[in-house]
């Protein structure tokens, strides 16, 4: 039998595969040092991004909330805020009006197109001022 330290670690693995990071995730310190066969898991605390996260990856939402995504039809980058109606529900990166896409119109997008999304916008204020 594996020791409640690997299945923790095992969580968070599993957790971290799927965008989802509980930072509090840990062996509950009291029925660890208790005699008890099974020690508890303190899974923690997290703030409502995280949990949505974590509630749309139990659901299975492909893309899952809180992914950054492309629009193929026009090449706009976005953030998964929800899945309705068999229609995924778009942000743009630095906020702004939400979009609905169909599932079969999303394509990946790289760590450095959410960047170059985020200078785009910072630049954009920027020259409001």
């Amino acid at each position: 039998m594996r020791s409640t330290e690997e299945i923790v670690e095992s969580l968070r693995a599993a957790l971290n595969g799927v965008g989802v990071v509980l930072p509090s995730l840990c062996v509950d310190p009291v029925t660890g040092a208790s005699d008890e066969p099974f020690a508890l898991v303190d899974l923690g605390r997290c703030n409502v991004r995280t949990a949505e996260r974590l509630a749309s990856a139990l659901r299975g939402e492909t893309p899952p909330v809180g992914a950054y995504v492309e629009d193929v039809r026009d090449g706009w980058v976005g953030e998964v805020r929800g899945h309705v109606g068999g229609r995924v529900q778009l942000r743009p990166v630095c906020g702004g009006r939400e979009w609905d896409c169909p599932p079969e119109s999303l394509g990946e997008v790289l760590p450095k197109e959410v960047l170059r999304e985020r200078v785009r916008r910072v630049n954009q204020e920027s020259r409001l001022l």
